[in-house]
């Protein structure tokens, strides 16, 4: 007796063909649906329907201010960046905080130079990583 070579199995479809179906019970099958009734033709469970694709959200949204932080709290109307920048620039004589509002420290800083340039250095790191605050208490949270 000669023994025959194992066929190959073709691949599963792509595409589910038409007329396959889930099986409307929810077992792990597919079924044939022939246009008035369910056949006693039984499938592989088909391949699961792809998943949309979301779009990356666009460059702008990044830029939409935002009006609450993360505890719900109103955030500051003044620019992250135009504080950022008067601190790096002008850090030692205080203007950054006269931007926001903080005369009383503004004015002690631009006495001190700055705590000798520390107390700009602190304030500009605070402001690049977020957690600087304004007169009344509120983060500058928008670029």
């Amino acid at each position: 007796m000669t023994q025959q070579p194992d066929q190959p199995v073709p691949p599963a479809p792509r595409e589910i063909p038409a007329g396959w179906y889930p099986d409307p019970e929810g077992k792990p099958q597919s079924r044939y649906w022939d246009g008035d009734s369910w056949t006693d033709q039984l499938g592989p469970l088909l391949p699961p329907a792809p998943t949309p694709v979301q779009a990356a959200p666009s460059l702008a949204a990044a830029f939409v201010p935002v009006a609450l932080d993360a505890e719900g709290q109103p955030v500051s109307d003044r620019s992250r960046l135009a504080a950022a920048l008067l601190c790096f620039f002008v850090g030692v004589l205080g203007v950054h905080r006269f931007y926001v509002g903080k005369v009383g420290t503004g004015i002690l800083q631009l006495v001190t130079f700055g705590g000798l340039g520390v107390w700009a250095l602190v304030d500009l790191i605070l402001i690049l990583v977020g957690s600087f605050r304004d007169k009344q208490e509120r983060l500058l949270v928008n670029w």
